[in-house]
């Protein structure tokens, strides 16, 4: 349980800083040229790789690929909406409940020996 509990922790780090990498210049660069945020952008990513390949290397030992590619998604989701409504001041949608929703289904799916025991 501590591998699972040590890799959704760095992913969540991870997905924090990637979050900031890919979006944040949207709102705090958009007037510099984009070669200036795109290497803003690298400066911050280097952090997320920093936590990223740690997190898949401690995940492997308990997960398969499959797994260790989903649980990325669904961090992805519940860091991007609130990063979405709180620092972009972007309005929320039911679009987000219904991603949600899939990306739900699709880690079931390859959590399901897991969940099941089949």
């Amino acid at each position: 349980m501590r591998l699972y509990l040590v890799t959704v922790t760095l992913l969540c780090c991870s997905n924090i800083f990637m979050t900031f990498a890919w979006y944040g210049h949207l709102k705090n660069m958009s007037s510099k040229p984009w070669l200036l945020a795109a290497l803003a952008s690298w400066g911050i990513a280097l952090f997320e790789y920093l936590m990223q390949v740690p997190a898949n290397r401690v995940g492997h030992q308990v997960m398969t690929l499959g797994q260790l590619k989903m649980l990325p998604e669904v961090i992805t989701l519940s860091i991007f909406v609130p990063f979405s409504i709180l620092y972009m001041k972007e309005k929320l949608t039911l679009d987000y409940l219904w991603a949600g929703c899939c990306l739900l289904g699709a880690v079931y799916f390859m959590f399901r020996p897991h969940i099941t025991g089949v």
